[in-house]
């Protein structure tokens, strides 16, 4: 059986590492493991090694890398920002090869699976959905996707997206998606039951936008919750952005906090950089599943990203206020295990008899990697370097 012992590595708390691994897959891990005759040594010089990052929350099918640069134009409403993506859209490559080039880029930063959100409504169909699917055949083995059938433009208010989020789910995607119930759809209870009445029939997870404020959007996660705990989908609803938690005063993110813990729903944010996004310790200390994605990435909606979870974890802790290593290290887990958690991953992160992939990095521990977000990297995969990233 191959063998290789990878030696002279650091762990995420700094501390000497060795990996030992044999076809594939891990056999020990720990100090001063045995050298076994006929094992391959590889020195990793005193570098930190990682899971691999998971994107909790991406657009492939949005984005513009891998075409020419197209200049941010402003929208003042929702509507006309969905007019203006249209139109960039229409006049770039195929979805497939932009999706291509953005999933090559993330997975040179380290990327090994993420979790994409795929345009599903009345003008486009299923179009967005076929092409994703080819896309996550392509990249299968190396990095896992996950789709989520995505009602950008409402589902009430768009007829007709109800019955092709059902089609989009029996032909392939393993999440139904969901959009400001409230605000844009104006129909908080005819959207609910659209999307949970998908998930039950077809037993798929859940992942919701929601963007509404205040109040409002801290009653339309109680409505999310409550839906989630009648119907026993514990650890299968997601909901993405959720700013309405970073709106509110202490006292209430406390009590909904608790309601989301006890419900099992998770709270995916990005950080975004123009308003409040949720508070990851205290949700985090009430028991809540908060993880992290790029979201958008340099397409109609705004021009910044690149793929790199890495810098993600550390823009969230730069704008959480995180300065220790315990909390850089809780920026970290929320581009990596918790949203493995969320996605479902089997047999993920340094573990005896997960497969042996992952990241190795310039950095003495992941506080640092975190904070400094080095660029030089390299990805093993079942035991064998990729290449250098």
């Amino acid at each position: 059986m191959d063998e290789q012992l990878f030696i002279n590595a650091v762990g995420a708390d700094g501390q000497p590492l060795e990996l030992a691994v044999a076809g594939g897959r891990f056999t020990a891990i720990g100090q001063d493991l045995p050298r076994t005759e006929g094992a391959t040594r590889v020195d990793l010089g005193g570098q930190l090694v990682l899971p691999g990052f998971v994107d909790g929350h991406i657009h492939l099918d949005k984005s513009f890398v891998g075409d020419r640069w197209h200049p941010h134009r402003p929208a003042q409403t929702l509507r006309e920002r969905l007019t203006i993506e249209k139109q960039e859209l229409a006049a770039s490559p195929s979805i497939d090869e932009r999706a291509d080039a953005l999933v090559a880029q993330a997975a040179a930063f380290g990327t090994v699976a993420m979790r994409s959100h795929v345009d599903v409504d009345a003008t486009t169909g299923l179009e967005h959905l076929h092409a994703l699917g080819a896309v996550r055949e392509r990249w299968r083995g190396i990095v896992a996707i996950e789709l989520v059938a995505f009602p950008q433009a409402g589902v009430m208010s768009c007829p007709g997206t109800a019955r092709l989020l059902e089609a989009a789910v029996r032909e392939g995607a393993q999440v139904v998606g969901g959009i400001d119930p409230d605000t844009l759809d104006g129909d908080s209870q005819g959207q609910l039951d659209v999307v949970f009445g998908i998930a039950e029939r077809q037993g798929v997870k859940v992942d919701i936008h929601l963007h509404e404020p205040g109040l409002g959007g801290i009653e339309q996660l109680r409505r999310i919750a409550e839906r989630t705990r009648a119907l026993g989908m514990k650890g299968r609803v997601a909901v993405s952005h959720a700013y309405s938690l970073g709106e509110v005063d202490d006292a209430r993110v406390d009590r909904i906090a608790a309601v989301l813990a006890d419900a099992g729903v998770a709270i995916m944010t990005n950080a975004p950089g123009d308003r409040p996004f949720p508070p990851v310790r205290r949700l985090r200390a009430a028991g809540v599943e908060v993880f992290m994605g790029n979201d958008n990435i340099r397409d109609a909606w705004w021009p910044y990203g690149n793929g790199d979870m890495l810098q993600r974890a550390m823009l969230l802790g730069y704008r959480s206020g995180f300065h220790a290593d315990e909390e850089l290290q809780v920026a970290l887990e929320m581009a990596t295990h918790a949203p493995a958690r969320v996605l479902g991953l089997q047999g993920y992160g340094l573990a005896v008899g997960n497969e042996a992939s992952f990241l190795v990095l310039d950095a003495p521990n992941a506080a640092a990697a975190v904070a400094g977000v080095p660029c030089h990297r390299r990805l093993v995969r079942r035991g064998r370097f990729v290449q250098d990233a």
